[in-house]
């Protein structure tokens, strides 16, 4: 089906990378436009302030936790996307997506890699900034695991857009050819997903899933 987007060698054709750099500047609009509909419209208090960089804080420390490592990026961590996802779950869109922008930031300044502007800005930036969309379902029954799943999901969309445009030359050449136009996707949702499934099964159990309730009241109180 995507075989015009992929060369012969696993690279992306002309047309490919014109669908990957247009897939880039929508998904960003996107974002704008959802992060402009979030709910809040007042300045931050000193006290959602705190809970944010709390969240942030958790987050970059259980990135340290590596339960699996992938060979060219990325890996399985101890539910550190899950206190990014909170920051969206108590205050809306537009504070998940500037705390994810933050922790993106983060993130490259831990383990940077540079091939271009724009791949930064898939890798780290906007893949991270993504998580606030767990903001959409906040105010939702089972927001939460909602959110996770939803943030997830947009997360791995720009890691795949850059895998697209910057990745296929690390394509293995045991991974099925017939394949290979979905290599990116495979290969970002494959620690993503396993990291998602864990997380979820986690904050599902009745103890944690109150727990978190009550930090929710606390926040937003």
């Amino acid at each position: 089906m995507f075989q015009f987007l992929v060369n012969a060698e696993g690279g992306l054709t002309s047309a490919g990378y014109a669908v990957c750099i247009a897939a880039g500047i929508l998904l960003f609009v996107i974002a704008i436009i959802f992060a402009g509909k979030g709910s809040e419209k007042k300045k931050m208090t000193a006290k959602q302030l705190a809970f944010c960089a709390m969240a942030m804080a958790l987050a970059f420390v259980t990135s340290y936790i590596k339960i699996f490592r992938m060979p060219w990026g990325g890996s399985v961590t101890l539910c550190s996307m899950l206190f990014i996802v909170l920051a969206a779950y108590w205050y809306g869109v537009k504070t998940g997506v500037f705390v994810g922008l933050a922790y993106g930031i983060l993130q490259f300044i831990q383990e940077p890699y540079v091939l271009s502007f724009f791949q930064v800005c898939c890798d780290y930036i906007l893949a991270f900034a993504a998580l606030g969309a767990a903001g959409i379902f906040a105010k939702r029954s089972g927001g939460l695991v909602k959110g996770y799943i939803a943030a997830v999901l947009a997360r791995g969309a720009f890691h795949a857009l850059g895998g697209y445009l910057y990745w296929m030359d690390y394509m293995p050449d045991n991974f099925p050819q017939s394949l290979k136009s979905i290599y990116p996707i495979a290969y970002n949702y494959s620690f993503l997903l396993a990291e998602a499934v864990m997380t979820v099964i986690i904050i599902s159990i009745p103890a944690v899933s109150g727990a978190l309730n009550q930090v929710k009241k606390t926040a937003v109180s």
